[in-house]
């Protein structure tokens, strides 16, 4: 029964290394296309734009605002995923102590 925790609580800290793997790059991703959108935004202050280009506009805000949403959700995600294998790791190691202070004793 002990392996198969161990065995577990390896596969659970494998799992949270590749979603870092794969969040981290996909959140500097999406930042980077942000931060693309913000620079090269079209400036509509002003009676100058046509309505296909304050639409435009528009959806250009909102995809970043989606962009800025699936950043925050990915992070926190992972910052769940890790503080759970972090917890399974550590009532491992102290289930380990326990027992081998009931085996001395």
């Amino acid at each position: 029964m002990a392996l198969e925790w161990v065995v577990l609580s390896y596969a659970a800290g494998a799992e949270a290394i590749m979603p870092f793997m794969s969040v981290v790059p996909f959140c500097l991703f999406l930042l980077m296309d942000i931060y693309w959108k913000y620079e090269t935004m079209p400036s509509c202050e002003s009676d100058s734009c046509t309505p296909t280009e304050h639409l435009r506009h528009q959806k250009s805000i909102m995809k970043s605002q989606r962009n800025a949403l699936l950043i925050g959700a990915a992070l926190v995600f992972y910052w769940l995923l890790y503080s759970v294998t972090h917890l399974v790791v550590k009532i491992e190691q102290l289930n380990q102590r326990v027992e081998r202070l009931k085996n001395k004793d």
